[in-house]
């Protein structure tokens, strides 16, 4: 006999699409394609398109609007009508009250090691919230061991109640290469970082980084940094050095032409729960240089160059070994290629299924 489960989906019809918003969405489509006997409801905020996911007699749709603290309230309110043996909510927020068993996805802890990257009240909710889920769920979901020992660490959650599952990293469309030099004015070689330009992003010591390989370089390639500028970002950081392109945002659509045309993603970022782009470029074909902290070693394996990101020194050297080592280049996109392959949406939404299932039985 099926279960019951419960799926809160509000992520998935968000305005601004984020990774966790990304994750929610493909690992339930995924659920859904997977799942052969459990009855499933999705719940969500603002109704979805009609396509939005696979067609299914064992899912239902619950769209409860509500403006603010949906998933404390209205959500909350839904699931005790319904009494579902398991809920599942892939973002961090159980609702404070609600009935039965429970699984969470916890995506990271950054505000713990970041905090000045927060506003006060935002840090304050997430460290509330998910202190409360981490606490009330039977099995929590962490997307790589990095989080699941800072759960442990923060909270003093049991190891035995978390389970590492990686999220699956879809490879980014290649198609329009010819084109997207001209869209984005880019230079004919250049180095890549991609994603918000932040603190802990460690843009600073990035851009000094090129700065010194530019220096000790006859016919350097250029820098691309793109995203938006974030939460703290200061503009001293690129002001007057020679050969950085800030893009700012990119479509979605082009990301992938972006990383298979550079020479490598320089990515030593000072934090990161699961580091998308490190494995999208790895999907690319293109070498990897990222950081010996947070989750990014279990991530890039032998695959890509780890450096100190508190060390210019290192990372600049690192970039100067990718652009003039062929071997080692050829290396790197080898080993990246099959590293990538780990990280699948069948899996983790398989790994989920089973995992929703053992939480509903205890």
């Amino acid at each position: 006999m099926g279960l019951n489960i419960a799926i809160d989906a509000s992520r998935t019809t968000a305005k601004r699409i984020t990774g966790t918003e990304l994750y929610a969405l493909a690992l339930i489509r995924e659920i859904i394609r997977q799942n052969t006997h459990h009855r499933i409801t999705l719940y969500f905020r603002a109704a979805p398109a009609p396509d939005l996911f696979p067609e299914s007699p064992l899912v239902t749709y619950k769209v409860i609007p509500f403006r603010r603290i949906w998933s404390h309230l209205r959500f909350s309110a839904q699931l005790w009508r319904d009494h579902p043996d398991v809920t599942f909510v892939p973002a961090h927020t159980l609702p404070f009250i609600f009935p039965g068993k429970a699984v969470v996805t916890v995506h990271d802890l950054g505000y713990k090691y970041f905090p000045e990257a927060h506003p006060f009240t935002q840090r304050l909710y997430l460290d509330v919230t998910t202190r409360f889920s981490a606490w009330r769920a039977n099995q929590i979901l962490a997307d790589s061991q990095a989080t699941a020992d800072d759960l442990t660490r923060f909270y003093g959650t049991s190891p035995t109640k978390i389970e590492v599952v990686y999220p699956g990293v879809e490879a980014p469309d290649i198609q329009n290469q010819s084109t997207i030099k001209e869209k984005y004015h880019l230079p004919d070689r250049y180095f890549l970082f991609i994603g918000t330009l932040q603190p802990r992003k460690n843009i600073a010591r990035i851009v000094k980084a090129y700065q010194l390989y530019r220096n000790a370089t006859d016919h350097p390639a250029e820098l691309v940094l793109a995203g938006g500028k974030g939460w703290l970002f200061d503009e001293a950081w690129v002001q007057g050095i020679e050969g950085v392109h800030l893009i700012g945002y990119i479509d979605d659509a082009d990301k992938g032409a972006l990383m298979a045309d550079a020479v490598c993603l320089v990515f030593p970022t000072l934090f990161e729960g699961f580091g998308f782009p490190v494995i999208e470029s790895m999907l690319c074909g293109t070498p990897v240089i990222t950081s010996t902290t947070s989750s990014l070693p279990e991530l890039a394996g032998d695959a890509a160059l780890l450096v100190n990101p508190m060390d210019i020194n290192a990372i600049s050297n690192a970039m100067t070994q990718i652009e003039t080592d062929e071997h080692l280049r050829n290396q790197l996109i080898q080993l990246g290629t099959e590293q990538a392959k780990q990280f699948n949406w069948e899996h983790a939404a398989a790994r989920t299924l089973i995992i929703l299932e053992r939480a509903a039985i205890r």
